[in-house]
């Protein structure tokens, strides 16, 4: 008797983790909504290239169609998510150009803050640094990369915000946008969250003796290996990236 031919069962996508709740963040709804989307797109809740569907976000938040409308158009504009006519609206696939010229911005915002720093840090400002670096080889220890990954930028923010020029870290964050999505896919690679807490180290230390051109150096080779680590991705990970 013949038997009827069997196919092995085909595995399931893991189920996404779940969006931050709107009381997670402040300001009106629609703010909220936007803010919520945006932190799932950054930290690759939704991936790259990945459809949105306006109704099941609807249902997820508890909200109405209205304000998710406002938040996609509101990240199209920051070019997060792309709006297709008759088809949808998908998270924006990385793009090497719009990283580099993202890396390109931020590096000369940091260089010029961590040099002027250099000259006026006092030593209040240098202990929440030294804590910041504490609680980052915490978080590694652990194995905590999405804590490591968020104390790793507020490091950088404080850097910056010692400029004393109160926009400087809005220009950054605008122009690191589109990194800081792709960071997301190197760091918890073997070896580099413990090179990017050395490279901390050796940023601080600079500070620390007061030296702009030793602080400017330390920060270079530091933003210069991210982007040596995101460079091979676009092999590796092709489906992620927009053609060329």
């Amino acid at each position: 008797m013949l038997q009827a031919a069997t196919t092995p069962p085909q595995e399931e996508n893991p189920p996404r983790r779940p969006l931050r709740v709107l009381d997670d963040f402040s300001g009106s709804l629609a703010q909220r909504v936007y803010l919520s989307l945006k932190d799932a797109i950054l930290t690759l809740i939704f991936q790259p290239g990945e459809i949105l569907r306006k109704p099941e976000i609807c249902a997820e938040l508890g909200v109405s169609r209205s304000p998710v409308a406002e938040a996609v158009a509101r990240l199209a504009s920051e070019a997060l998510v792309d709006v297709v006519p008759q088809a949808g609206t998908f998270v924006a696939r990385f793009s090497m150009e719009e990283i580099k010229e993202g890396a390109f911005l931020r590096e000369a915002l940091e260089l010029a803050a961590v040099e002027q720093v250099a000259r006026i840090i006092t030593e209040d400002q240098l202990v929440l640094l030294r804590r910041n670096l504490q609680e980052q080889a915490a978080l590694l220890a652990d194995s905590d990369f999405s804590g490591f990954y968020q104390t790793d930028s507020q490091m950088h923010g404080l850097i910056l915000s010692f400029t004393g020029f109160r926009r400087l870290a809005v220009m950054a964050e605008t122009s690191w946008v589109h990194v800081n999505r792709a960071r997301r896919l190197v760091l918890p690679a073997p070896g580099r969250v413990q090179d990017t807490l050395l490279e901390h180290h050796a940023i601080v230390a600079a500070l620390e003796a007061r030296d702009p051109s030793a602080a400017r150096k330390a920060t270079w080779a530091h933003l210069q290996h991210l982007i040596t680590f995101l460079e091979p991705l676009v092999q590796k990970r092709p489906e992620l990236f927009a053609p060329r």
